[in-house]
C-alpha cells in the first residue's frame, strides 16, 4: 500500500482512471491528488496491478459484509432425549412428543439410551427403542446416524426435514 510498493512500474486501475502501465511514483502522485490510497492488488502479475481506492472504506465494507454473512448463517441446535433400556410406553410417548416439538422447531435431535450397571445386557432392547422412535418421527425428520454404541450409551441422531 502506498510507499510500501516496491515495483518500479505498475498497471494502474481504479475508478475514474483508465488502465495503463505507469511509473509507481506517478501512480502514487495520482492517488494522493485524488486523496485516496494506492493498493497493490496482484503483486505476482507482470507488471504488478495497483488500484486507486479508499482503503479504510474498503476494509470497513468488507468487515460489514462478513458480519452480515455471519448473521445469516444458521446455528445448529442439538436437543437431547434420554431413555433407559426398559422405558415404559407412557414415558416413551411423553418423550416422543418432546422430540416432535424439537424437530418442528428446527433443532437436531440426539436420542440416546443410557445403560447403567448390568442393564448393558439389554442392548437389543435399547436399539429397538431407538429404531421405534426413528419410525415414529419419520415424517418430521430423517435419521442422520443409526443407533451406535459409544461406551455406556447408544446414540442416534435425527435431523429435521426441510420445509
Amino acid at each position: 500500500m502506498n510507499q510500501k510498493i516496491r515495483a518500479r512500474k505498475v498497471r494502474l486501475v481504479g475508478e475514474g482512471v483508465e488502465p495503463q502501465i505507469i511509473d509507481t511514483r506517478d501512480a502514487l502522485a495520482k492517488a494522493q491528488e485524488m486523496e485516496m490510497d494506492l493498493v497493490e492488488i496482484s503483486p505476482n502479475a507482470d507488471p504488478p496491478v495497483a488500484k486507486i481506492m479508499d482503503y479504510k472504506k474498503f476494509v470497513y465494507e468488507q468487515k460489514k459484509r462478513e458480519k452480515a454473512m455471519k448473521a445469516n448463517a444458521s446455528k445448529v441446535v442439538i436437543k437431547e432425549i434420554r431413555f433407559g433400556p426398559n422405558t415404559d410406553d407412557h414415558d416413551y410417548e411423553f418423550k416422543r412428543k418432546h422430540a416432535e416439538k424439537f424437530l418442528k422447531e428446527g433443532a437436531k435431535l440426539k436420542a440416546y439410551v443410557f445403560f447403567k450397571g448390568r442393564s448393558i445386557i439389554y442392548k437389543d432392547q435399547g436399539e429397538i427403542l431407538l429404531l421405534r422412535l426413528a419410525q415414529d418421527l419419520e415424517e418430521l425428520g430423517k435419521v442422520e446416524q443409526m443407533p451406535k454404541m459409544e461406551g455406556k450409551r447408544m446414540n442416534m441422531f435425527i435431523a429435521p426435514k426441510k420445509k
